[in-house]
């Protein structure tokens, strides 16, 4: 009997984070590879989905989400940003980012159309062009001065007659680059130039540390019109299990989005989104101390990477940090991250896997530091053995 797949899915096995989270399951390892936190959310903002549950939220929800956090995010791109989105119209809630992502593509890209990516880039987003049909144009993302960013030429040279979008990750996983006013400024200028969509995702929004500024790209001139914004409530909050997220766009972009994700899953969970706009109108401060803490997290994760003979590249934002794994005699990310959990105990991710060109990212690994920090800690003795 033949492959039962569709051809352009067959590249696509086990998710890498599906695969190394078992591996850290049946060895015992530290999981420093799938970024969810190991500590929860605030407590009034988890209190306020049991309340939900309890007070009878349980059945379909609209399908476009609660009219109060559809208020609640346009009310956050406003104070925050100075966007002004229409609540009714201009915000749409999906299941968690990568719904929203891929609604966005599939709604706005179709057989032929090609869609740029950075590379390398959030596994999601290489499966997302394929189910929509389109064709990918990877730009590269390289290590200069301290951290990763692209070619402005190569970006305009990646630009083609079929293509339809530019997918931007800002703040970038897993490279952790911010990117600058001036380069999302060069992606605006590429956009205007040759008509193009841009699907942003911004999940990190929040979090960004040294003081980097996060600047969503719909701010710039002419930007708000031709942007698909993706956030959620899973990173800022530490809740990534609740899989709750938002699409801002103009009406007509929200319109496509919807026509594509009421027949994946029509609605998302009635109480999270209760629970997501308390959040967001009562929680930031407490998101402020989370990024404080992360970046400590970063440091000290950081710290012990070095000692145990990794280089590292310190991220901007996220939860995660690209370690170098030549100055311990390695080469190949792939192999490194399978021997891990039996020689280190540790469970990592290899970068190369989020490449079309897994060359450029074959000797990085990719670490989560948004873990206690004892668990940080025991990881880095752990891979100290290494040396």
């Amino acid at each position: 009997m033949s492959e039962p797949l569709v051809p352009r899915m067959r590249e696509f096995g086990e998710t890498i984070f599906a695969e190394m989270s078992a591996r850290a399951v049946a060895t015992g390892s530290i999981n420093l590879g799938q970024g969810f936190p190991d500590t929860d959310g605030p407590p009034a903002m988890l209190e306020a989905a049991v309340e939900a549950i309890r007070s009878g939220g349980n059945q379909y929800p609209p399908g476009p989400g609660l009219p109060e956090l559809r208020e609640a995010v346009a009310a956050q791109r406003l104070e925050r940003y100075g966007l002004e989105f229409d609540p009714a119209t201009e915000v749409y809630v999906t299941v968690g980012a990568t719904e929203g992502v891929a609604a966005s593509v599939m709604a706005l890209a179709g057989p032929g159309d090609e869609v740029i990516v950075f590379e390398p880039y959030y596994d999601s987003y290489a499966a997302t062009v394929a189910l929509a049909g389109a064709v990918r144009r990877p730009v590269l993302l390289r290590p200069v001065e301290g951290r990763f960013t692209f070619d402005p030429d190569e970006l305009r040279a990646a630009v083609g007659p079929r293509t339809r979008l530019i997918l931007v990750n800002s703040p970038h996983n897993p490279a952790g680059t911010v990117f600058t006013r001036d380069e999302l400024q060069v992606i605006a200028d590429v956009c205007r130039e040759h008509d193009l969509v841009a699907v942003t995702d911004e999940v990190y929004e929040y979090l960004t540390y040294d003081g980097v500024e996060h600047v969503p790209l719909a701010t710039l001139d002419g930007m708000r019109e031709r942007t698909v914004t993706v956030s959620s409530v899973g990173k800022s909050f530490s809740v990534t299990g609740w899989k709750t997220g938002w699409v801002t766009a103009p009406a007509r972009y929200v319109r496509a989005v919807q026509t594509v994700k009421q027949f994946l899953t029509y609605a998302t969970g009635g109480p999270w989104q209760r629970a997501a706009a308390y959040g967001l109108r009562n929680e930031l401060p407490w998101v402020g101390e989370l990024r404080k803490s992360l970046e400590a997290k970063r440091d000290r994760l950081i710290s012990g990477l070095e000692a145990a003979g990794f280089a590292t590249y310190r991220p901007q934002g996220t939860y995660f940090v690209q370690a170098d794994i030549r100055p311990l005699g390695f080469t190949d990310g792939i192999e490194l991250a399978k021997a891990l959990p039996e020689r280190a105990g540790v469970v990592a991710i290899p970068t190369q896997v989020f490449y079309d060109h897994p060359e450029a990212g074959a000797h990085f690994v990719r670490f989560a530091f948004c873990k206690k920090d004892e668990v940080i800690d025991e990881a880095v003795e752990r891979l100290a053995r290494l040396a």
